[in-house]
């Protein structure tokens, strides 16, 4: 029988008790060890607020498709505003992706050079900018918790992942999976088993089932809907940078069992700064077997070619 996943409360992370984030830093430690997903409850995100943002999303995409169509952004790779449903899939598979999503990233504030490029919003919809704005922080603020305590869970400096992570080009996706309709290309599916590109990433609980976790023998767990708790779980960067120390969890979205149904879901994919060198440290290479098993590459490289492997950006 498929087991459950772990679950570790933010709260134990922020108390002035030192046993308590003792404990915290331990079981984080375990998790990524062991399958590098787990269940983060006590968040303190607002759940009028995450409501809010999943009514503006739904309002977006029920926007016509010529509307939505507009805000493309192909010269950006797609890291920006609108991608219709069949333009991504995921590495090593041919079918495409059942779903369309919205990128949002960091703002840029006056007069900031940065590295990232600018938001595109759906015009006419304020609501919708001020809403996944807000979030867009509260889930940033939760993130660098969770890196600082990753730096430690590995017996690096608290500041070791954070540091890299700061004016990243972190990404929020605002995914929907529309209902499946008769006209299904065969083999696809609303989001083929994958691993994330990025450092780590962070999930609220989505409006439907679906999403499941692959564990070591290849059973699949299943990750309830909800938004009691913030699914998180490691991506290919930080497996590099710990040569496979911590592996990348793999993971998918299942077709529902009726054709009829939309699921929302908002992944939050924390990434470093794109000159940020992603090559596998010294420690974790003595740790796995004393040979770099990853490339040498900075965050930039990486996340291009990962992006040409997706198809959503063309050379």
């Amino acid at each position: 029988m498929p087991r459950s996943l772990q679950v570790l409360s933010l709260s134990d992370l922020r108390s002035e008790d030192e046993e308590r984030r003792a404990r915290f830093i331990d079981d984080l430690r375990a998790s990524m060890l062991d399958i590098g997903f787990f269940a983060l409850v006590d968040h303190g995100l607002d759940a009028a607020l995450i409501e809010r943002a999943y009514a503006e999303v739904g309002r977006c995409f029920d926007r016509p498709l010529e509307a939505r169509l507009a805000d493309r952004r192909p010269d950006l790779s797609h890291q920006r505003g609108y991608t219709p449903v069949g333009m991504e899939h995921a590495k090593d598979h041919t079918a495409p992706d059942l779903k369309e999503f919205w990128q949002v990233g960091r703002e840029r504030k006056a007069g900031e050079e940065a590295t990232f490029v600018d938001n595109v919003w759906p015009v006419g919809m304020d609501g919708f900018r001020t809403t996944i704005q807000h979030l867009f922080l509260d889930l940033d603020r939760v993130a660098m918790d969770l890196l600082r305590a990753t730096a430690l869970a590995l017996g690096r400096e608290a500041t070791w992942l954070t540091t890299m992570a700061e004016g990243g080009n972190t990404i929020m996706r605002l995914i929907h999976y529309p209902p499946l309709g008769h006209d299904v290309p065969p083999g696809a599916v609303r989001s083929a088993e994958h691993e994330d590109i990025n450092l780590i990433t962070l999930l609220i609980g989505s409006t439907a089932s679906g999403l499941q976790v692959k564990d070591h023998d290849g059973s699949w767990i299943d990750v309830p809907p909800g938004h009691q708790h913030i699914i998180v779980d490691a991506g290919d960067m930080l497996q590099n940078l710990t040569n496979g120390l911590v592996r990348s969890t793999t993971h998918r979205v299942v077709n529902p069992d009726t054709s009829d149904t939309s699921r929302y879901s908002m992944p939050f994919f924390v990434h470093p700064r794109y000159d940020v060198d992603l090559s596998p440290q010294p420690e974790f290479i003595e740790q796995t077997g004393g040979e770099a098993r990853f490339p040498s590459l900075d965050a930039r490289t990486y996340l291009h070619q990962r992006l040409r492997e997706i198809g959503v950006e063309v050379d």
